[in-house]
């Protein structure tokens, strides 16, 4: 919203333009749902790929692609403005579905995936940036718990709707026209629907003394290594898409093993991003009433003791008492997270801390395939998953000692567009 010239900040005055970005968010998060339970099965069964590690390229592809993508988009945000990359990533994301649909081979998949990872990066890094723009910083908690519960409560509901389309009609074409609803949607409310937000965070800025200026490598040495706050938001997110990467990669498959439907592992595979999705409406907000800090450690522990219970576990029953317990863990760390990026970053450096930040975050995606793939074929997956689980648990540690709390804290990093 805007009076005269000069924009306005809040959820409230704001409230139709962050609301249609929660829907695009939405689509995004659909995207990735489409592959989270029939993929793994497709590679198994379809492809016939009996190393893990094989199995889990199109995750390493995917994470690889998404982190630099996350990068780029933070750049790019505030070189050229939030509402081009946000149609660039929709546009690149429309061959996705049909390439899976298509793919004789599973280099096609990988290929796929690569694409995808670009279009989550471009599509999922502007939302974020575009609603911390419209918002300020008073409900920058309920923000960020509103898109990333939109976008993963897509992807539960997105993974359980293929689950029970592949076991009716087969694991293609049908699960993957969902996909190729989404892009199109997403694409066209992009470009017709969705209004620029810079200017909401050059106003922001114009409001804030400077503390000094600095470049985007600069940026990035605080971000990933030097400041406490940011390095430590960094790691842990990093972290939480490594378990998550096991998750995705080779749940589905241990769950076969033990005779489960398709419709149960579409079930399992929707519930821990379902409960994800939906607690961050919750812990979100909290986190702009009690902190940041607790919420990121405590996230953390819970999701060590989560993947603990899942190696441990043998039935259905077992696992989705574990998967809810990761997913409430995750939705504790998720949103606080971004949270706590924005309350360090200075309005004019925004987009790129957050890109950076993103980097980290997603290449655990690519971290978590490589490593529980290699610990799965030679161990087993329960062996993978009790390794994650203790570095999932040492991620925690590590924030609690190193990170300060960053609710209310004043601004760390301030930068010119470079």
């Amino acid at each position: 919203m805007t009076i005269g010239s000069r924009p306005v900040l809040g959820l409230r005055a704001n409230a139709a333009q962050f609301t249609l970005l929660v829907a695009v968010n939405a689509l995004v998060g659909g995207m990735l749902g489409q592959e989270r339970t029939v993929l793994p099965l497709l590679a198994e069964q379809t492809f016939q790929l009996a190393a893990y590690t094989a199995a889990l390229t199109y995750i390493l592809a995917f994470g690889v692609t998404k982190a630099a993508a996350n990068f780029f988009a933070g750049t790019w945000s505030d070189r050229y403005g939030r509402k081009p990359v946000l149609i660039l990533g929709w546009l690149i994301g429309l061959p996705v579905p049909l390439l899976l649909i298509w793919a004789p081979s599973w280099g096609w998949v990988v290929a796929a995936n690569v694409l995808l990872g670009v279009n989550q990066g471009l599509t999922w890094s502007t939302t974020v940036i575009m609603k911390i723009d419209l918002v300020g910083p008073a409900r920058r908690g309920l923000a960020m718990g509103l898109n990333e519960a939109a976008g993963y409560v897509a992807v539960a509901l997105t993974a359980m709707a293929t689950g029970h389309l592949a076991a009716e009609y087969g694991l293609r074409p049908a699960p993957f026209l969902l996909g190729l609803a989404y892009a199109a949607l997403g694409l066209g409310l992009s470009a017709l629907v969705v209004q620029e937000t810079r200017g909401h965070a050059d106003h922001e800025a114009s409001a804030q003394a400077a503390a000094g200026m600095l470049t985007t490598g600069q940026i990035f040495k605080q971000t990933s290594f030097t400041e406490p706050a940011l390095s430590s938001a960094s790691q842990a997110g990093m972290v939480n898409n490594l378990n998550d990467g096991l998750a995705w990669g080779l749940f589905p498959i241990l769950f076969a093993a033990h005779g489960l439907s398709l419709g149960q592992i579409g079930l399992l595979a929707a519930l821990y991003p379902m409960v994800w999705g939906l607690g961050q409406l919750v812990t979100g907000a909290a986190s702009d009433r009690y902190g940041r800090k607790p919420f990121i450690v405590g996230g953390m522990l819970l999701q060590g003791a989560a993947l603990a219970l899942v190696a441990l576990g043998t039935t259905m029953t077992v696992w989705a008492f574990a998967l809810v317990l990761l997913g409430l863990g995750t939705a504790m760390v998720y949103p606080t997270l971004l949270a706590a990026i924005g309350d360090v970053a200075h309005p004019a450096a925004r987009a790129r801390t957050v890109g950076i930040y993103r980097l980290w975050r997603d290449g655990g995606f690519a971290v978590g395939a490589l490593l529980s793939g290699i610990i799965a074929d030679a161990y087993g997956i329960p062996v993978a998953t009790w390794t994650v689980a203790a570095l999932t648990t040492a991620s925690g540690l590590f924030a609690g000692a190193r990170m300060y709390e960053t609710l209310g804290c004043p601004t760390k990093i301030s930068a010119t567009p470079s």
